[in-house]
């Protein structure tokens, strides 16, 4: 076995594990290993501008394709600023590896430069953490790292590592498996608990699908696509899984919670048997559990994480188990029984449906179009036209993420890339370059505002650098929208400090960077202008919408109301 430093073995592990992109920006810790970097052409480095934007953009590499993200920051002040996307990570499961650089063994503990306590700093917000103490443990830690990651529920694993550790050297073995005795988490689902599942779905007269990011994590939207067409039942999927079944289709309900729509959150209260798959019935679905839990309901959950099961609602029939498998089990346990002559419902199903339809007809996504000022719903619903449906579309955090969310219509899982659990401003453009170097011939289109685009604005420098050409649809109300909206309903309209009143000029911003920037202030050019847009293939646009800024997002459940507790406009206050 041939002798390699610390850093020699980092990279090759990087390249055991076929890696193609790795995010990072560099500092005294970590040259060592940038120093191997250079000398490899196996994997391609990004460099970013802000580790922050390292770590989004890891991440949606990986929310975008089934590969794990890679990203590496430096120590201290490196690791600090990489937090927030660690959390936003590990808030929605994203499988992640993260390589922070530490002061050397000796130093650690005294105050050295750049010190600070990565281990203790990052474990409430990781699957999983390491401080490599040892060259000659390198190697397994990385492995480690890798498969903790994206088994099981996954989630981002960092790896802090000693600059010492970086320079000495010893035999290079990376090991082709791991065992842990202390992680061994449940895949296959239980038999039983499967069967009684599957009599408890058909036998449903008002039955539900509800599903979250779990499917889309598990790659399971082709095993619950099978399951809702071959029941015929209503499904929705939450802020985190949309796509895993398709928006267009008319047992799609739309989305549920806070934002989501009349016809599916009266379908959560009201129906009989809820199936939840890979969701974990977070406060912005279901609202107040005392309000969800009075009307009463059989309620199937599977998950891969048993934490989660019966956390925030209590459950009848727990499965645990990986999304994808037990669904497989869960069809084949169906067809048997239908073999046997169990069958859907089918007369209390259609009288079900036709209750679902007059829920529907209330159309509470309709909104008042304009010929004066720009509708940001509007500007949504030409994108999804514009792009067929078929794009890559991030976002940041805001009412623009809820338009998003409501007026795309995502007929494909993983084309979805936003901040769920953590809900965190400024990812949305790293996120995008993430989405565009796992997916380069790919459309990928940022929806965002003014106050999150600012956020991490500066990664419009490594567009530049890396000619990454995606668009950027910026719906400019001049305000905190999704605050300003809050301080109207619930703060007598009192706009505390929600009024963004020194904005730079976009498309100047956007030029000086080399780009190319449109404003838009006319709704009849809306469209035109995204198709203008669009056909710059190899270019960064800029499209800053000046819309209309006394637009809500409606529906809206008021934090400590009930699901079925809506406001489905500005009359309802």
């Amino acid at each position: 076995m041939e002798q390699l430093s610390g850093a020699e073995i980092i990279v090759r592990c990087l390249q055991e594990e076929g890696v193609e992109h790795l995010f990072g920006y560099p500092g005294g810790a970590v040259l060592y290993i940038y120093d191997e970097i250079f000398k490899q052409n196996k994997f391609k480095h990004i460099l970013v501008r802000h580790e922050q934007a390292a770590v989004h953009a890891a991440d949606a590499y990986s929310r975008s394709s089934q590969k794990t993200g890679v990203c590496i920051v430096t120590s201290g002040p490196g690791l600090t600023n990489a937090v927030t996307g660690i959390a936003t990570a590990y808030m929605d499961s994203i499988p992640m590896v993260i390589i922070s650089g530490q002061v050397p063994t000796h130093a650690i503990g005294l105050d050295a430069f750049q010190e600070c306590d990565t281990v203790g700093i990052t474990r409430p917000c990781v699957k999983h953490n390491f401080l490599v103490k040892d060259v000659k443990d390198l190697a397994s830690v990385m492995k480690k790292a890798f498969h903790i990651a994206r088994t099981g529920r996954p989630g981002p694993v960092l790896v802090d590592v000693p600059k010492d550790i970086t320079r000495d050297k010893c035999k290079f073995d990376y090991p082709e498996t791991v065992e842990m005795r202390s992680y061994a988490p449940t895949v296959k689902g239980h038999a039983g608990q499967i069967r009684k599942a599957a009599q408890m779905i058909l036998a449903a007269e008002r039955p539900m699908i509800y599903t979250g990011g779990g499917v889309i994590l598990a790659n399971a939207a082709a095993e619950l696509t099978k399951l809702v067409n071959e029941t015929g039942y209503p499904c929705t999927n939450t802020l985190m899984g949309l796509g895993s079944y398709k928006a267009t289709d008319p047992k799609f309900l739309g989305m549920p919670g806070m934002h989501g729509t009349y016809e599916c959150n009266m379908a959560m209260q009201h129906c009989d048997v809820l199936v939840a798959v890979g969701a974990r019935f977070d406060d912005r679905v279901i609202g107040n559990p005392k309000h969800f839990a009075s009307s009463p309901r059989k309620i199937i959950h599977i998950d891969i994480d048993p934490s989660s099961i019966s956390k925030r609602v209590k459950v009848d029939l727990p499965i645990v188990g990986d999304v994808k498998d037990v669904l497989t089990d869960l069809l084949s346990a169906m067809a048997e029984l239908q073999r046997d002559g169990q069958r859907v419902n089918a007369s209390a199903l259609s009288a079900w449906w036709k209750q679902i339809e007059e829920w529907r007809s209330l159309d509470c996504l309709g909104y008042k179009t304009s010929t004066e000022v720009i509708k940001p719903q509007s500007v949504v619903e030409a994108v999804w036209r514009v792009t067929g449906g078929d794009a890559f579309v991030t976002s940041d955090v805001g009412q623009h993420q809820m338009w998003a969310a409501q007026y795309y219509k995502f007929d494909k899982p993983r084309r979805w890339i936003n901040s769920g659990g953590l809900g965190t401003m400024g990812v949305g453009l790293p996120y995008a370059m993430g989405v565009k170097f796992a997916n380069p011939d790919s459309e990928v289109v940022c929806i965002t505002g003014e106050a999150s685009i600012q956020m991490n604005i500066q990664e419009l420098s490594t567009c530049q650098q890396y000619r990454i050409p995606v668009k950027i649809v910026n719906l400019n109300n001049r305000f905190l929208g999704m605050v300003r909206q809050w301080q109207e309903i619930e703060y007598g309209s009192r706009y505390s400090e929600s009024y963004m009143d020194s904005l730079p000029d976009f498309v100047k911003l956007a030029e000086s960077y080399g780009h190319v920037g449109f404003r838009i202030e006319n709704p009849a050019d809306v469209e035109g202008a995204l198709k203008e847009a669009f056909a710059l293939k190899d270019r960064l646009v800029f499209l800053d919408f000046i819309t209309d800024q006394t637009e809500n997002v409606w529906p809206m459940v008021q934090a400590g109301k009930g699901l079925t507790e809506m406001l489905l406009g500005s009359e309802d206050l």
